[in-house]
């Protein structure tokens, strides 16, 4: 399948009311934003519905972009980096393993599924894996539904909306 007929797959299954979920991507530039080229040059088909964006390493992914992307309404935050012990900044991919695994803790009080939340070591050969990883996480993403948070808002704004009248 074309990722032209995939981009009217979706919006076709869009328009049929099937949820089809908000990726963002947090890639690694040395390893995982070059196992997503890969993957793309390569032309491996996966889900149109994510977002990369690149960070020169795992580590500089802030605890509060993940928050702000699920406050912003994203549906599932992927993010992507060096095989452990091959970091170009030595230990970034350890601080961010320490980091994902309490933000995951953190998206549970705030009533969401840690499973929103992914990790994942995918290096620049490993175009296969990129698009696996991509695959997966978006029917586990589709599983789970739309990002509790934003139902929830959708919901108070229909309230107010029929208050007002």
């Amino acid at each position: 399948m074309s990722s032209t007929q995939q981009e009217t797959q979706a919006a076709v299954s869009a328009t049929e009311g099937q949820f089809e979920p908000r990726i963002l991507a947090f890639c690694c530039n040395w390893c995982s934003y070059a196992g997503a080229d890969l993957a793309g040059v390569s032309r491996l088909q996966m889900p149109t519905n994510f977002l990369v964006l690149r960070t020169m390493c795992s580590a500089r992914v802030d605890p509060e972009h993940v928050l702000r992307a699920f406050a912003k309404g994203a549906d599932g935050v992927l993010v992507l980096g060096c095989h452990p012990a091959d970091c170009h900044y030595i230990g970034g991919n350890y601080r961010t393993r320490r980091r994902i695994a309490l933000l995951k803790i953190l998206l549970e009080q705030y009533g969401l599924d840690p499973e929103r939340l992914k990790l994942e070591w995918v290096s620049a050969s490993e175009g296969v894996k990129f698009q696996s990883t991509i695959t997966e996480f978006v029917d586990k993403i589709r599983e789970l539904g739309p990002n509790p948070l934003i139902e929830a808002e959708k919901e108070e704004e229909a309230a107010r909306a029929e208050n007002a009248h």
